[in-house]
């Protein structure tokens, strides 16, 4: 599936097929493909956290409204940041980089980040939310279905997966073969009403 086709047809998949399960292969491609997404100063400050406990699922669960793609999806992954990754040997972001490209960017991390709670915030759900993104179109093309979601208790799911203090839970995506089709798209904007020409 080309790009364009996945950005259409991908849709918010509700229930899927409990007994579907994912080959070692194809879980690991997922994975590496949404690696591949962009984040600032290439700091990776995105952590993918897979579940595959079905305990540990429905504990999940059970903090999430109850809904059922916790448990169902074949794929079922808490995206995370570490808002600190940008101090933590960030010159790993760059060892392919050459000498006078270091020499510029990671200073230019250290002056960004440091000090500064909200940027690091910002930037860690900017990279989760493209990262979260990628992983659908990718699911998508690869002819998944996924549901991206935020309906959840997140400091019980931050207790339960026992996520370190400098990390925030962004979102879930849920991945795999759906059983049900989607509601009718429940009505988009005109374009008229969400771009914005030159300034408001």
């Amino acid at each position: 599936m080309n790009t364009i086709d996945a950005i259409k047809k991908r849709r918010s998949i509700k229930s899927f097929d409990p007994n579907y399960s994912f080959t070692v292969e194809e879980e690991s491609e997922l994975l590496n493909l949404v690696m591949l997404s962009p984040t600032a100063f290439n700091i990776q400050n995105w952590r993918f956290v897979v579940v595959r406990d079905q305990k540990l699922r429905e504990q999940i669960r059970e903090v999430s409204w109850g809904q059922s793609q916790v448990t169902d999806s074949s794929l079922f992954v808490i995206i995370c940041a570490d808002l600190k990754a940008w101090e933590k040997n960030p010159s790993r972001y760059w060892v392919n980089a050459s000498k006078d490209v270091q020499g510029f960017v990671l200073p230019a991390i250290d002056d960004y980040y440091r000090n500064k709670d909200q940027v690091q915030r910002d930037e860690a759900f900017r990279s989760c939310g493209i990262a979260a993104q990628t992983l659908m179109l990718a699911a998508k093309g690869l002819g998944y279905d996924s549901c991206p979601m935020d309906g959840f208790d997140f400091q019980e799911v931050a207790k339960l997966i026992q996520l370190p203090n400098d990390h925030v839970i962004a979102m879930f995506v849920a991945v795999g073969k759906a059983v049900k089709e989607p509601w009718p798209r429940g009505g988009q904007l005109s374009m008229d009403e969400i771009v914005v020409q030159d300034r408001f």
